[in-house]
């Protein structure tokens, strides 16, 4: 099959098998130049593992300290003239690095947000690994279907009070235009946006985990959140999405006070706003973030999701002391992206960006080969001109 990049708005509806193959073996080099990771995790669980911030995780964890991982996601396979979704084929190669490496690797797939997954992790757990010692939680989802009610939940993403208008970008066709977000009709909206994106679900799967009796002494977890400028407070932070953020770190005591006899510990990492799936999706945020990239590019501090996450490993989770918090008991890796000196380079851009100088004063480009490099293509190594195959197995799961 000849595999050529397909996109309908912010979502591409195509994958390369050989180009997500490339974007995995990238991570896995950038993660082995910086050495491995003192201390490091052994043993770990990543929930929301095939994309973004869960695979940066997963390779972070077993090419920095040789960790026996298990991931689980909910993506579409690949089979015979039907391409499997970018966390599939990104599932798929990282499997074959980690066994080529000698580690242990093995996958789920299913709905994370239901007992029945959470039951088969936790046998999984007990039969290889016995106990992990790092629990990461890094699912997004639209939607959820409760384990114990039933209830189907769909998020929004929306302001609250009233409504929002600002500049946005077509990152396809690169024009700039003003749009204007309606807000929440009702109470409902932000309640199920909370129940779909908040922290109930992690604190289930910990909640089970430790009565199954598969945390380590002295396990950790994490969560990761986001908080960015005030000019995408309306349609993030301040909106339903952000009501979802402050309810995954209140999540933190309650987890605290459940791992405490134990010695675990859990917490929510802010992190540095990154071209993913999600955040193609939000109003305003890929035109932030491709002036954001000119900015920190230019000032030589810019990081993708693998910089993000090795760095987190190992300058705060696991340098042998507890990690620095901030005034709401965050670990921060949006420190660079939130400099007084960036932000305000970012602020000046804004008011300036037209669709005529965007090409100039942004990384609009950068944002691009970012956002179709999460679905294999834009490497310059891949002939997406030649035929591919489509069927690519996750070696640990069974088609």
């Amino acid at each position: 099959m000849i595999i050529q990049p397909r996109t309908r708005g912010f979502i591409c509806l195509t994958a390369h098998p050989e180009g997500t193959a490339a974007h995995i073996k990238q991570q896995i080099d950038y993660v082995k130049s910086k050495g491995k990771i003192a201390n490091g995790p052994k043993k770990v669980l990543v929930i929301g593992a095939s994309t973004g911030f869960g695979i940066a995780s997963r390779i972070t964890a077993a090419f920095g300290s040789d960790a026996a991982t298990i991931g689980v996601f909910f993506e579409k396979p690949a089979s015979e003239g039907k391409l499997g979704t970018a966390g599939w084929y990104n599932s798929a190669a990282f499997e074959n690095e980690a066994h080529a490496a000698g580690l242990y690797a093995k996958s789920i797939n299913g709905d994370a947000f239901s007992d029945e997954i959470k039951k088969q992790t936790i046998e999984l757990i007990k039969k290889d690994l016995g106990q992990v010692d790092l629990v990461v939680y890094s699912l997004a989802s639209p939607r959820r279907t409760h384990p114990k009610t039933g209830v189907q939940y769909a998020s929004v993403l929306k302001p609250i009070d009233q409504p929002f208008t600002d500049k946005t970008v077509d990152f396809h066709t690169g024009v700039v235009s003003d749009i204007t977000i309606n807000p929440v009709e009702n109470q409902e909206d932000i309640d199920n946006t909370v129940a779909v994106m908040g922290g109930e679900d992690w604190k289930f799967w910990i909640e089970d985990l430790k009565a199954a009796g598969v945390l380590a002494d002295g396990v950790k977890t994490v969560a990761y959140s986001y908080i960015g400028p005030e000019l995408t407070y309306p349609i993030y932070r301040n909106g339903t999405i952000g009501r979802a953020k402050d309810d995954l770190e209140a999540t933190v005591p309650a987890l605290n006070e459940l791992l405490s006899d134990i010695d675990g510990v859990s917490y929510v990492s802010v992190n540095k706003a990154l071209v993913t799936q999600s955040s193609s999706a939000i109003p305003v945020v890929p035109l932030y973030i491709s002036l954001l990239y000119k900015v920190m590019k230019e000032k030589g501090i810019h990081e993708g999701t693998i910089e993000q996450m090795q760095r987190l490993f190992a300058e705060r989770l696991y340098t042998g002391s507890a990690p620095a918090l901030d005034e709401k008991g965050r670990i921060r890796v949006d420190d660079l992206e939130m400099r007084d000196d960036v932000q305000q380079a970012v602020a000046e851009l804004w008011k300036q960006t037209t669709t005529e100088n965007l090409e100039n004063i942004s990384d609009i480009k950068g944002y691009r080969d970012d956002f179709f490099n999460l679905f294999g293509f834009n490497f310059d190594q891949i002939d997406y001109e030649k035929d591919t195959n489509e069927v690519v197995p996750v070696p640990s799961i069974e088609n």
